[in-house]
């Protein structure tokens, strides 16, 4: 019997005034601006906790840019749900936030793109670091818990100290050292993101020897990079083992970044319950478990606990998701790595920040 996920990703939009060169959210985002109506994400918050889903995580794109927040905020808030809002905190007005903590939201992840307000609006494209850390200050006052989530690679791994320092002086409960990913947005400015090996080394010395300090104090989470490692990470805890994603269109998925690969069924909301997808849809069926496994995730001790790795990555380097995630070293496809790895430092490349220029009234890249 499949077991009740623990959380679900609930994408209200994959607008966003932002242009993160390493975004998470599809290239081909413009495909998805058919958004679920406020009273199709009520649906989804009240099946999710007939589920049992215990939290939800309010993404995007920017969720802020969702008029009708507060009555989602609520409407998780009744089906029992613990709530995280994953911000920018671009435009985010004190009088807003307070209405959110009104409404029952729980906790607030605010993204920072780096500790320096110049080198943080390059990264992101625009000028939002100075309100960010405004806009995190007012977050504990109003009696709701901060996370602050960091995106590293190169252009920032040489001041996660300062990151760890400002992130303690904002008061964060929790931070998210979360080394790049390399698929989508992320594997296109590759050049431009990819750290070298001795820069990654210090700054996980580090964040190691910070998370010993602040214990008791914040948690400093190290995202293991994927292409550094011998180990794969397991895919969200393994693929529709603990948590669900609903993308802005209302397609459900078992991770967020499931969209791009071939031969999925992509169920969505509007035709299906959502327990009715977690426990029998196709696409949560495909790799769940160890059943669909290659001979050489099969055969391995781990294959319970890395779960084969990312079937993203997998079909991004391989072009079959099915394979053994290359980041293993037991893959016979690791060379793909290895040869990707930046072993010394290299002359930076800048990433083109306007291939995500877009209009975030309309959900389109601007003209």
């Amino acid at each position: 019997m499949t077991e009740a996920p623990v959380a679900l990703l609930a994408e209200l939009t994959y607008r966003c005034p932002l242009r993160c060169a390493y975004c998470s959210n599809p290239t081909h985002w413009r495909d998805y601006d058919d958004e679920l109506d406020t009273a199709g994400w009520t649906r989804v918050l009240r099946e999710a906790g007939e589920l049992g889903v215990l939290h939800v995580h309010f993404s995007g794109g920017e969720p802020l840019l969702r008029d009708d927040l507060e009555t989602l905020v609520r409407a998780a808030r009744d089906a029992g749900l613990y709530t995280n809002l994953i911000t920018s905190a671009w435009h985010l007005t004190h009088e807003r936030l307070a209405a959110l903590a009104d409404a029952g939201l729980d906790h607030v992840q605010v993204s920072l793109q780096d500790s320096d307000a110049g080198r943080a609006d390059r990264i992101a494209g625009t000028t939002v670091h100075a309100h960010k850390l405004e806009a995190a200050r007012w977050v504990k006052p109003l009696g709701m818990a901060l996370s602050i989530n960091a995106v590293l690679h190169r252009q920032n791994l040489p001041f996660v100290g300062e990151i760890i320092a400002l992130s303690e002086s904002l008061g964060a409960q929790r931070l998210e050292l979360a080394n790049t990913q390399w698929h989508g947005s992320a594997l296109v400015h590759r050049d431009a993101l990819m750290p070298d090996r001795e820069t990654l080394e210090s700054a996980r010395a580090f964040a190691l020897a910070e998370r010993a300090r602040l214990r008791g104090k914040m948690d400093v989470i190290w995202v293991i990079p994927d292409w550094y490692e011998d180990s794969p990470k397991p895919c969200m805890d393994g693929w529709g083992r603990r948590s669900l994603t609903v993308i802005p269109d209302g397609t459900v998925l078992p991770c967020p970044g499931a969209h791009g690969l071939p031969g999925m069924v992509r169920d969505s909301v509007r035709s299906r319950p959502l327990g009715d997808i977690w426990r029998g849809g196709e696409d949560f069926q495909r790799y769940r478990g160890t059943d669909w496994m290659s001979p050489t995730c099969a055969s391995c001790d781990r294959r319970e606990l890395d779960f084969g790795g990312c079937r993203c990555q997998a079909f991004a380097l391989t072009g079959d998701a099915a394979r053994t995630d290359p980041a293993c070293a037991k893959s016979p496809d690791h060379p793909l790595i290895t040869a990707l790895r930046r072993e010394r430092p290299a002359a930076a490349a800048e990433p083109d920040v306007d291939l995500y220029r877009i209009d975030i009234r309309r959900g389109r890249r601007a003209s």
